[in-house]
């Protein structure tokens, strides 16, 4: 059985925060939680879940300034890619370029690594080291599934203008990292619609095989 998802789209920046549930033991881990920390503790303790993971795709703002919340209301391991340690450092600062309220962050409890195995009950989650939007991006894949935080988008891509960000590095994960799985594989990004690889290949004007091409 595939792991169950449930998005919730959150904040003023419409974030997606995913619940992640291993269908048969109920173990669950949360993804990316930025914006209404309350809506995910209460669907967490409305369906009794125990939450073994907290999961971060990378330490922007709009991803990790209600991961503390959740990890004190329904407990978790905060999981980050080392590489984002300095992003996660700066998180107040980076909420004060764009006006929004000081934060704490949680302490990492678990350093992510490429190609590494996440154990969710009896599923599992592969780490894909994406870094571009982040220097320690990453995404999860299940399946045909792929939890692609904030590098890949429908029919575009993660900004590079922010600090510690690189565009060559965004086109390398996009291109070798995540294009390498088959067209029917479905990407969950860390804002708007879901889409496939197959369609960002052929469509995305940034990355795109066409892009390539100019």
């Amino acid at each position: 059985m595939p792991i169950e998802n449930r998005t919730l789209q959150l904040g003023p920046l419409g974030n997606n925060t995913y619940v992640l549930t291993c269908p048969v033991t109920r173990e669950s881990a949360v993804v990316d939680v930025g914006f209404e920390p309350e809506a995910v503790i209460a669907l967490v303790q409305r369906e009794k879940l125990p939450v073994k993971w907290l999961l971060g795709t990378h330490a922007h703002y709009d991803h990790v300034a209600g991961m503390l919340a959740v990890q004190k209301a329904v407990g978790g391991v905060y999981a980050l890619h080392p590489a984002d340690r300095p992003l996660l450092a700066t998180v107040k600062q980076q909420g004060s370029m764009f006006g929004f309220p000081p934060v704490d962050v949680p302490e990492i409890g678990h350093e992510l690594s490429d190609r590494e195995i996440v154990k969710l009950g009896e599923q599992e989650l592969e780490v894909i080291f994406t870094p571009g939007h982040a220097p320690g991006h990453v995404a999860f894949k299940h399946g045909d599934t792929i939890w692609v935080g904030d590098v890949l988008f429908r029919e575009s891509v993660g900004r590079t203008d922010l600090p510690l960000c690189s565009w060559e590095d965004l086109v390398h994960s996009v291109r070798e990292r995540l294009f390498c799985f088959e067209d029917g594989v479905r990407c969950l990004p860390g804002h708007g619609p879901s889409t496939t690889i197959g369609h960002e290949r052929e469509w995305n004007p940034f990355v795109g095989d066409g892009a390539m091409r100019r």
